[in-house]
């Protein structure tokens, strides 16, 4: 399992290491202990989750705020999607910037999803299965996102606009100056 720092450092790649003959393949999709080497904390996560969703389907920007905040370690096990980190984190070296990355069936990347970041994806493919893991349970009342479409972040969502499906939450996010965020600390995983 290979662990590496993306543009912005706190947003993790993850290439599990594959192990195959003529009868299929083995690969562990998650090891906490080495994860927490390489992080440096501990991280403990208590939800899976999965979704399935056609071509052109938007999810996202999604965040919660503290105290139920939430790591996330997403991956796909069918199909492509664009994968998106945003950093919402004021005062940070690299707040209103993102982080994009395809994952697949294919390349079995994952991404850890740090808090203190809005989360979203888009399908590339016919279908995707999209499946992750949370450090912290869903909270209604916590439950916040961004616009994909700020153009103070200016995400490449590589489809074009008519080709978008999101839900009508998704249609009515707050742009970037206009939403709830967290300020840049190390206490976000106390």
């Amino acid at each position: 399992m290979k662990f590496i720092r993306s543009e912005i450092p706190d947003v993790i790649i993850i290439e599990p290491a594959l192990f195959g003959d003529d009868r299929g393949y083995f690969t562990e999709t998650f090891r906490q202990d080495k994860m927490e080497d390489f992080l440096g904390f501990k991280i403990n996560f208590c939800q899976d989750n999965e979704s399935k969703s056609g071509f052109g389907v938007l999810r996202g920007l999604h965040f919660q705020l503290s105290p139920f905040s939430q790591t996330k370690l997403v991956r796909v096990t069918e199909g492509k999607v664009l994968d998106v980190a945003v950093d919402i984190r004021k005062g940070s070296p690299t707040f209103g910037k993102y982080f994009a990355i395809e994952l697949s069936s294919e390349n079995r990347r994952q991404l850890l999803v740090p808090r203190g970041f809005a989360h979203g994806f888009v399908v590339l493919s016919e279908t995707a299965i999209f499946n992750y893991k949370v450090d912290n349970y869903y909270s209604p009342e916590s439950d916040r996102g961004l616009a994909f479409n700020d153009p103070a972040i200016g995400i490449d969502w590589i489809l074009s606009p008519d080709q978008l499906k999101l839900s009508e939450k998704d249609k009515k996010q707050p742009l970037l100056k206009d939403a709830d965020l967290f300020n840049y600390s190390n206490d976000l995983y106390v």
